[in-house]
């Protein structure tokens, strides 16, 4: 069966570091695209921000995490993360790990096979 927990989520002032971590189960971490995204409210899409082994087995990056967020993998412990810098107040939102079997689909919602239940994350002015 398969299993994303997410975990690292909080409330931090603007400008502060946080790193979020998915620890994936029930699949071979390498044959998967591992995503986050973020949804800043209840019923809006849920919008990717960063992802391992996708993009020809590249990391992507949203142009909103570009140069501020950097994801990474560790295949032996089977966690991905997502270390956050110079956080921001629309940076709030819940986040959540998601895994897309080869990792060469879209990066986006509908695309993705499994999800996390998600963490929030608050960022205060």
């Amino acid at each position: 069966e398969v299993h994303l927990v997410e975990s690292g989520g909080g409330l931090v002032q603007a400008g502060d570091s946080l790193r979020l971590s998915c620890v994936v189960s029930g699949f071979t971490f390498n044959e998967y695209g591992i995503g986050w995204f973020r949804q800043v409210s209840a019923g809006k899409e849920r919008e990717p921000v960063a992802c391992i082994n996708c993009d020809d087995g590249r990391a992507w990056y949203a142009d909103s995490a570009k140069g501020r967020f950097i994801v990474s993998g560790d295949s032996a412990k089977n966690t991905v993360y997502l270390l956050m810098h110079s956080l921001k107040p629309e940076d709030t939102a819940v986040y959540y790990c998601a895994a897309q079997e080869g990792g060469d689909g879209d990066i986006t919602e509908d695309e993705q096979d499994y999800w996390g239940q998600g963490t929030q994350v608050t960022v205060s002015s």
